[in-house]
């Protein structure tokens, strides 16, 4: 795997960025040689068991000091945190630290827009070879993503677009929900633990697919819903990354429960908890039902970012830096 460095554009001020990799280093060692010269091994480093144990080395043995360097190092603004820093005593605190998002991440007013569900850095596909987005068969395989014992939600999403959301670890790690409407299904595949670093994204073919995730099914075509057909929200566990807490609160963070089957949800509402490490989200959208924000397809295309994925795939793919509950979509309108 070469290791070039990686960019990304922020979002507010079209400015590209150089991100340092968490673990660049072993990450290239598990995915190139690792991966080639022990098998064995490898898949025991990206097991359930050894994610758990990496995540509670790295984030509860800590205490203030190294939490402080994290914060810095990490540029995390304590001015939106709900607890104290006294509070925010281990890495594993901070990683799960809840925000004051209905200050800070204002959400926009029209019914039909689609919002991102995480501080992120997103990229846009699309699973139809006429479409200038086509990525198939890159981050994921649509049929193994979803189950494939779900063949009526694969054919829903046959030809539609996507947008994976990337994680990294200074992030906030609560997930939202990116559209109004009621769930159709809920569910849980087992995989592996790979790392979403880019550079093994691009060594892995289609990663998504293979690391155990939660699929949330939302249909949007309901009274007060966003109107944009059938919404597939994909919650994907990376390496470290010991669970996914399912935590819907329709007010702040108060009175969490567990999304069911039959539920309605509201956009923007805190949906679940990724527990430390790096994950990724992803949204599958109906053929011909969203249009994409622009300014996201043209820092996708920017041709001055230096991107793995672009570097992988052959296809400018440059990742823009973005907030929770910001617009990524609207609705095409029939």
């Amino acid at each position: 795997m070469t290791r070039i460095q990686h960019q990304y554009v922020e979002r507010e001020t079209g400015t590209v960025h150089t991100e340092a990799l968490h673990s660049d280093e072993a990450v290239n060692m598990l995915y190139s040689l690792a991966r080639e010269k022990a098998p064995t091994m490898f898949r025991a480093l990206t097991s359930a068991r050894m994610s758990r144990l990496l995540g509670h080395l790295n984030y509860d043995f800590s205490g203030v000091p190294f939490g402080k360097r994290f914060l810095r190092k990490c540029r995390v603004d304590l001015s939106e945190c709900v607890e104290p820093l006294e509070r925010l005593d281990t890495p594993r605190k901070i990683f799960e630290r809840q925000i004051r998002y209905w200050e800070h991440r204002p959400m926009p007013d029209n019914p039909e827009a689609v919002v991102s569900p995480a501080d992120s850095r997103v990229i846009l596909g699309s699973l139809s070879e006429t479409s200038l987005f086509f990525v198939k068969d890159k981050f994921f395989d649509l049929d193994e993503l979803l189950g494939i014992d779900k063949p009526h939600f694969i054919s829903a999403f046959r030809d539609g677009d996507f947008a994976i959301f990337r994680l990294t670890p200074d992030k906030y790690h609560y997930n939202h929900i990116p559209v109004s409407g009621i769930v159709l299904d809920i569910y849980e595949i087992p995989g592996r633990y790979h790392s979403c670093n880019p550079g093994a994204v691009v060594h892995v073919v289609t990663p998504c697919s293979k690391n155990k995730r939660v699929v949330t099914v939302i249909d949007t075509d309901v009274e007060n819903g966003a109107g944009v057909g059938l919404v597939a929200m994909i919650e994907i566990v990376a390496l470290m990354i010991g669970d996914i807490v399912q935590a819907y609160s329709e007010t702040k963070y108060e009175n969490p429960r567990r999304v069911s089957p039959g539920m309605s949800l509201s956009k923007g509402a805190a949906k679940s908890l990724y527990r430390p490490g790096s994950s990724t989200d992803l949204l599958l959208f109906q053929k011909g039902r969203i249009s994409f924000a622009a300014d996201l397809i043209a820092n996708m295309r920017r041709s001055d970012v230096q991107s793995r994925f672009s570097m992988g795939f052959g296809i400018p793919l440059a990742e823009t830096d973005l907030k929770v509950r910001s617009l990524i979509a609207t609705a095409v309108r029939k």
